[in-house]
């Protein structure tokens, strides 16, 4: 783009004050529209920083949860093996009656509901 002889640029500060002071004054005007604005999100980042600590405190407790699960199941698993290994299948077979009766007495339940 060709620029008139003469014309420059910066016109505001050849003009004197007058034009700087109303950039000024425009500036001043939007930073004032933009401090609202910026203060609401920087409490909307410390809510999510505080939600984000405390899903990962209910996540690692979950964790410690499913851990002590997993052995105990572990452990359960284990103990039935050795059972069905020693031979005594008569315990298994009370242990599917008894599973079988409960299943029964809660269908039961649920039906005449």
């Amino acid at each position: 783009m060709r620029r008139a002889a003469g014309h420059s640029g910066g016109n505001a500060a050849h003009n004197g004050g007058s034009g700087y002071s109303a950039l000024e004054e425009e500036n001043e005007r939007l930073v004032s529209d933009l401090n609202p604005k910026v203060a609401t999100l920087k409490h909307l980042s410390i809510e999510i920083n505080s939600e984000i600590k405390e899903q990962n405190r209910m996540l690692s407790e979950m964790d410690d949860d499913f851990g002590k699960s997993g052995g105990l199941l572990e452990k359960t698993m284990g103990r039935l093996q050795k059972m069905a290994k020693a031979g005594h299948n008569c315990y298994i077979l009370y242990l599917i009656l008894f599973c079988m009766f409960v299943f029964f007495v809660l269908w039961l339940i649920i039906k005449t509901r």
